[in-house]
C-alpha cells in the first residue's frame, strides 16, 4: 500500500514538472511573438497559461497579466483593464503598470479610478508628462463633457459587420453617393484567408457602397483585385477632387525585408481602377508612410509618418505630388504634432484640417481635432468635443460635401475593440443653455432653482443637480430673463438670447450666489495708494456689487473696508471709513437708495480669516488661519507682504432683507 502511494506521488510530481516546463516554454514562445509584433498570437498564449500558474507564484502571474494587458492595449481591446488590474493585484514590480492601468481605465470611461492611478504613477516618476497630463485631464473631463457639441451620432449598421474592423470612410466626388471604407471582413466565403498573427483577423481591404435612387445605401462591395490582393494589407484611402485618382495605404507581408507601410496610387479608367503604383516619399524604405489625404488643389498631400526629425510617435507631414513622387516634404510642426501619435488626416474643400491624436487633452484613446490655418500662417486647433469624441478611439471623418454631416470610425461600446462606422450630423437650430450655480467659494449649490421667462411665452423652472449644473433647451429668436435662487443665498439674475443665431450653439451661463448674512469679499476693488479714491480698475468689481443689489432689491448691506496692521489703528480706521464711504457714494450715484447702505471702516480690527479659495491661491496659508499681526510676523518678508495685501480688502454683508 505504501509503495503504491509513493508511486502515485512520484507520478503526480512528474506531471507537475512536465506541466511547469510546458508553461515556461509557452511563455517563452509568447514573449518571442510579442517582440516581433504578433500581439494577437502572443495574447492568446498568455491568456491560456495565466490560469495554470499557481496563485502563490505572484511574480510570474503578475508578469503574464501585464504582458496580456500590453497585447490587449496594442490591439485596442477593452479587456486590457482586467489584465492590468491582475498585474497590480499580484504586485507587478515595474511601476509602469500604474500608468497603463490608468490609461485603460480612462479608455473605459472610468475617469475617477484613472485619476487615482495616474497620481500613483506620478509618485514613482515625478517627471512623467503623460501622468501629469492624465491627472489634469481627469479633473477637466466633466467640464469637457458638459461643453458638448450639438452633433448627433449614431452607429451606421448598414456598413458594419460583426467581428471585423470597419474604418476610414471617404466620399468620392461631390455627389456623396459613393462611399469607400476599409474593413477586415471576409472577402468571399469560398476563399480561405489566413488571419494575421498581429490582429487575429484577415488583412484590411478597401470596400465601397453606393446610394440608390431612393437614397438608401446598397450592399457593400469590394474593389477589384487590381487594388486589393490577398498578400497585402490595403486601406485608408483618399481621392483627388475630380475623383479620378485614389491614394491608399499598403502594408506588404514580407518577412525577409524591413519595409514600412507605403502609399500607392491608382487611376480610375471607366468603372475600374488601374494597377496601383507606389508613390515615393523617402529613399529609406524602412520609413512608414500612411493615411494619405489629398488637399483641394489635388497636388498637396497630407500623410502620416514615423520619419526622423518628427516630434515623436507618428506625425502628420505634407508634400507635393509630382509624377510618382512626393516632393517638398515638411513636418506640420508642434502646432499640430505632439510627442504622441497624430493620424488619419482629412482635408475639407475649404482647407480645414481634421485629424486624430492621443497626444492632446481629450477623452481617451484617439480624439478628433479640427485645425484651421490663420492669416499669420499659425494653426488654431480645437477638440471636436463630445459626442464625436469618446473614451475610445475616434477618427477618420468623411464629410458629405460642405454639409456638417457624414461618417467617422469609432470603437466605442466594442468589447473586443472592433472599429465601426458611425454617422454624425450637426443638429439644425438646436440651442442649449447650460451652466452651474456656485457659491462665492466656487462650490456647487445643489437644489438651486433657476426660473426662465422668455419673450416667446416660455416660463419654466429647473432645479440644479448635485454638482450644481443645469441644462435647458432653448428655441430660435428667444430673449430670456433668468433668476437663480437658493435657500441661504442671495439671488442672481441673468439674460440670454438666441436672436440672430443661424447655427446650433451651446451657451454657457454660470450663476454666482453670495451667502446670506455672511461677509462676502469684493475682489477687484482698488484705491489709490494711501488714499480712499477708487481707481478705474475697480469698475468691474463695483458693477458686480451693483448687480447684486439690483437682483436683490429688498436687502440692505453693510459695506466695510479693512486695512493691514501697518501704521496706527486710529489712522487705519479713518482711512478704511473713507474707503467704505467711497464705495457707498458710487452705489448711491448709480441709483441705489442710501437707506440700504451702511459704510463702516474697521481698520485693522478684523484680520482676514483664510478661506478655501485663498488657500488655493496662496499655498503657504491654510484655511481658517487668522491673518493678525502675530501670525504674519512669523512669515517670510515676501509672504508678509501678500498677507497684508489680503487684509487690505473691501467686503459686504446683508444686515436686513426687509427694505420696502
Amino acid at each position: 500500500m505504501q509503495k503504491k502511494l509513493i508511486n502515485f506521488l512520484f507520478i503526480i510530481t512528474a506531471l507537475l514538472i512536465i506541466q511547469g516546463c510546458g508553461v515556461k516554454a509557452r511563455i517563452k514562445k509568447a514573449d518571442k511573438q510579442f517582440e516581433i509584433g504578433e500581439y494577437y498570437s502572443a495574447g492568446e498564449i498568455y491568456k491560456s497559461v495565466y490560469g495554470k500558474v499557481p496563485a502563490k507564484d505572484k511574480l510570474l502571474r503578475s508578469r503574464i497579466a501585464f504582458q496580456q494587458g500590453e497585447c490587449a492595449r496594442l490591439l485596442n481591446y477593452f479587456q486590457a483593464e482586467k489584465s492590468y488590474a491582475n498585474a497590480v493585484k499580484y504586485g507587478y514590480s515595474d511601476s509602469t503598470v500604474f500608468l497603463r492601468y490608468a490609461q485603460a481605465l480612462q479608455r473605459n470611461g472610468k475617469y475617477a479610478d484613472a485619476a487615482k492611478y495616474y497620481a500613483l504613477y506620478l509618485k514613482k516618476d515625478t517627471t512623467s508628462l503623460l501622468a501629469k497630463e492624465g491627472v489634469q485631464l481627469m479633473a477637466l473631463i466633466d467640464k469637457m463633457k458638459s461643453e458638448s457639441q450639438a452633433y448627433k451620432v449614431k452607429r451606421a449598421d448598414a456598413f458594419n459587420v460583426r467581428r471585423a474592423f470597419t474604418f476610414s470612410p471617404a466620399f468620392i466626388g461631390t455627389d456623396a453617393d459613393l462611399l469607400f471604407f476599409t474593413s477586415t471582413r471576409n472577402i468571399n466565403k469560398k476563399i480561405v484567408q489566413k488571419n494575421s498573427a498581429i490582429t487575429g483577423l484577415p488583412n484590411n481591404k478597401i470596400f465601397f457602397v453606393r446610394k440608390n435612387a431612393t437614397g438608401k445605401w446598397e450592399k457593400p462591395e469590394i474593389i477589384g483585385s487590381e487594388v486589393n490582393t490577398l498578400a497585402t494589407d490595403d486601406g485608408a484611402c483618399s481621392f483627388s477632387p475630380d475623383g479620378k485618382m485614389m491614394y491608399f495605404t499598403r502594408a506588404r507581408q514580407q518577412l525577409d525585408a524591413a519595409i514600412g507601410t507605403e502609399i500607392y496610387s491608382s487611376n480610375r479608367a471607366g468603372g475600374a481602377w488601374t494597377e496601383p503604383k507606389k508613390v515615393t516619399f523617402f529613399t529609406d524604405s524602412t520609413i512608414s508612410v500612411a493615411h494619405p489625404a489629398i488637399a483641394p488643389d489635388g497636388e498637396t498631400i497630407y500623410f502620416v509618418s514615423d520619419a526622423p526629425l518628427g516630434l515623436g510617435g507618428k506625425d502628420i507631414w505634407k508634400g507635393k505630388i509630382e509624377g510618382g513622387e512626393c516632393k517638398y516634404i515638411e513636418n506640420l510642426g508642434p502646432q499640430i504634432n505632439t510627442p504622441g501619435d497624430e493620424m488619419f488626416p482629412v482635408v475639407r474643400p475649404n482647407g480645414v484640417l481634421y485629424f486624430s491624436t492621443n497626444g492632446r487633452t481629450g477623452f481617451g484613446g484617439l480624439d478628433i481635432f479640427k485645425a484651421e490655418k490663420q492669416k499669420d500662417e499659425t494653426w488654431t486647433v480645437v477638440n471636436m468635443g463630445f459626442p464625436l469624441n469618446s473614451s475610445a478611439d475616434d477618427y477618420g471623418l468623411a464629410f458629405e460635401n460642405n454639409l456638417e454631416k457624414g461618417y467617422f470610425a469609432s470603437n466605442r461600446n466594442e468589447v473586443r475593440g472592433y472599429d465601426a462606422l458611425w454617422s454624425f450630423e450637426l443638429a439644425s437650430s438646436e440651442y442649449v443653455l447650460q451652466g452651474k450655480v456656485l457659491d462665492e467659494q466656487k462650490n456647487p449649490i445643489s437644489d438651486a432653482v433657476i426660473r426662465l421667462v422668455s419673450n416667446t411665452g416660455m416660463n419654466t423652472k429647473i432645479v440644479t443637480k448635485k454638482d450644481g449644473s443645469y441644462r435647458i433647451k432653448l428655441e430660435k429668436d428667444m430673449d430670456c430673463v433668468m433668476m437663480a435662487s437658493a435657500r441661504g443665498y442671495l439671488n442672481s439674475e441673468g439674460k440670454v438670447s438666441t436672436t440672430g443665431l443661424k447655427e446650433s450653439k451651446v451657451i454657457d451661463l454660470d450663476f454666482l450666489l453670495p451667502a446670506l448674512y455672511k461677509p462676502v469679499l469684493l475682489y477687484n476693488i482698488f484705491y489709490e495708494f494711501g488714499k480712499w479714491n477708487l481707481t478705474p480698475e475697480s469698475e468691474p468689481g463695483l458693477q458686480m456689487l451693483l448687480k447684486v443689489l439690483k437682483d436683490n432689491p429688498n436687502i440692505s448691506i453693510e459695506l466695510s473696508a479693512h486695512t493691514d496692521y501697518v501704521s496706527n489703528n486710529v489712522t487705519n480706521k479713518i482711512l478704511s471709513e473713507k474707503r467704505a464711504k467711497s464705495v457707498v457714494d458710487y452705489l448711491i450715484k448709480a441709483g441705489i437708495s442710501s437707506a440700504r447702505l451702511t459704510a463702516v471702516g474697521y481698520g485693522e480690527e478684523k484680520p482676514f480669516v483664510v478661506d478655501a479659495i485663498t488657500e488655493r491661491v496662496y499655498p503657504f496659508l491654510k484655511e481658517n488661519d487668522v491673518l493678525d499681526e502675530t501670525f504674519i510676523l512669523k512669515l517670510t518678508p515676501e509672504q508678509q507682504e501678500k498677507a497684508n495685501q489680503i487684509n487690505r480688502r473691501t467686503e459686504f454683508k446683508v444686515i436686513r432683507t426687509t427694505f420696502k
